[in-house]
């Protein structure tokens, strides 16, 4: 090349670079500063979150039903075929950066006329070809793609590890919730049983004219109305049931609950800075990722403004019937430059839409942080609110057996009315059925917390590492 070829060259690069214009910078809104410290203060004694976290509950019939669902949920099976797909991806654009080398071999055979002594001849032409062609890439075009693309796949691989996350937390809330029905359910049978005791007395104490009709239809009504309560339960449990079944990734059906019925523990609350939840979040590394992605993204669509130098060379061995033992070695060696003139603005355009889709993912990231901070704010003061509310419900349920007792003393005694032991055992089933809700709420308030917190996940598991573009 020329030195005058070279000028010229080098004055279209930078009459293109100009075309291109000052680099969009990030928003500066999108900035995240994480809060110091929690509002509710977590156990200073706790260490870190295990990444089986459901163990800390010490029920088996958790554990062994949390590790199904992880083997052979479907969301999970999607997330794993959605990362090998973004592997081929990813692997796709590391090849454009590599030379291309192609071959082949044409055949021809021709019929003709000797020019000099006008007989017919045929020529039988053999020629193997290899091609070489290389994109020189001088702009970082197909570098900064193979970058943008690697982080689609950390991005990608993040999410899958959320959907392990999600997926862990939702087969826990579903085991505890139908842990909850079952203890429903045999509060609700023996419930029935004393209300049927408590109806044959009063039949036998109106019998011998010691009670009211009126307590009878009173002692039945309250039987029924207790009775009643059970089929809605039994309905709960087989929907609760199929949608663990569900989760599980088999046909709707009973959800084995033969392990021993042991009380689930509260584990203690690990205490995790704000800050550490940028790293410990699957889903916050994930909209991070995706906004290094889309940063790299511009920069290759900035690259489409300069020019782009491909090199190509084809070398062939041609053998005829006519050269008799003398094959021919032919041979193209070249380059080629290619630049933008005029487009009427296509790629001002598509440098436009990155910078806004960069734009984008970084608020997306923003938000993500900033939901985080307030889901693990809101299930921090959960847990502590909710062992409140159930410790008073304690105390309810022993003051109210204890006004059963009375009452039903006194009526039997004849020295007050039946409807005040009614009163009492309506008082006591409602209490003791809210506290098997409010055990499986305080149980699905941890489990909300560790997922909140990152479920024991962390940066450093994700498959390679990459940092944020300097420009973000």
């Amino acid at each position: 090349m020329s030195a005058t070829t070279s000028r010229v060259a080098l004055a279209v690069a930078a009459l293109l670079a100009g075309c291109a214009g000052p680099r969009p910078a990030a928003p500066p809104d999108a900035k995240i500063t994480p809060p110091t410290t929690w509002r509710t203060t977590p156990d200073p004694a706790a260490g870190e979150l295990s990444a089986t976290w459901w163990d800390a509950f010490g029920d088996p019939g958790l554990t062994r039903i949390v590790a199904m669902a992880l083997a052979d949920n479907d969301d999970v099976r999607i997330a794993a075929a959605r990362v090998q797909e973004l592997m081929g991806q990813a692997a796709f654009a590391r090849a454009q950066r590599m030379p291309e080398v192609d071959g082949g071999v044409g055949f021809q055979r021709d019929r003709g006329i000797n020019p000099a002594y006008g007989i017919p001849q045929v020529e039988n032409v053999t020629e193997p070809v290899v091609t070489f062609s290389f994109d020189a890439d001088l702009f970082g075009r197909l570098r900064a793609a193979d970058a943008a693309s690697r982080g689609n796949l950390l991005a990608t691989q993040a999410a899958q590890a959320d959907v392990h996350l999600l997926v862990a937390a939702t087969t826990a809330r579903q085991w505890f919730a139908l842990r909850a029905l079952d203890a429903r359910l045999a509060t609700l049978h023996e419930t029935l049983a004393a209300r049927e005791r408590t109806l044959e007395l009063v039949r036998r104490r109106f019998s011998v004219g010691y009670a009211a009709r009126l307590d009878v239809a009173q002692a039945e009504a309250e039987f029924h109305a207790t009775q009643q309560q059970i089929p809605t339960t039994e309905l709960a449990i087989r929907r609760t049931e199929d949608a663990l079944s569900i989760l599980l990734g088999r046909n709707p059906g009973h959800i084995d609950r033969d392990d021993p019925a042991t009380e689930p523990v509260l584990p203690p609350v690990p205490a995790a800075l704000p800050s550490s939840l940028l790293r410990r979040r699957p889903d916050i590394v994930e909209a991070e990722e995706h906004v290094v992605a889309a940063d790299l993204a511009l920069d290759a669509s900035r690259a489409a403004f300069m020019p782009d130098l491909r090199l190509s060379a084809d070398w062939g061995h041609v053998t005829s019937t006519l050269l008799s033992n003398h094959p021919v070695d032919v041979f193209t060696i070249g380059a080629s430059i290619l630049a933008p003139i005029f487009d009427a603005g296509r790629l001002k355009a598509q440098e436009g839409s990155a910078a806004a889709r960069r734009d984008q993912a970084a608020f997306a990231y923003r938000k993500a942080a900033l939901e985080a901070f307030g889901q693990v704010e809101d299930a921090l003061a959960a847990t502590q609110r909710l062992h409140q509310q159930l410790d008073s419900l304690r105390e309810q349920k022993a003051a109210l057996e204890k006004t059963l007792q009375i009452a039903s003393a006194r009526y039997k005694s004849g020295y007050a009315p039946f409807l005040d032991q009614l009163d009492a055992q309506r008082n006591l089933l409602s209490v003791q059925l809210a506290i098997a809700q409010a055990q499986a709420d305080e149980l699905n308030a941890y489990v909300t917390l560790f997922q909140s917190l990152g479920g024991g996940w962390d940066r450093s598991l994700l498959d390679g590492s990459q940092k944020a573009p300097p420009h973000a």
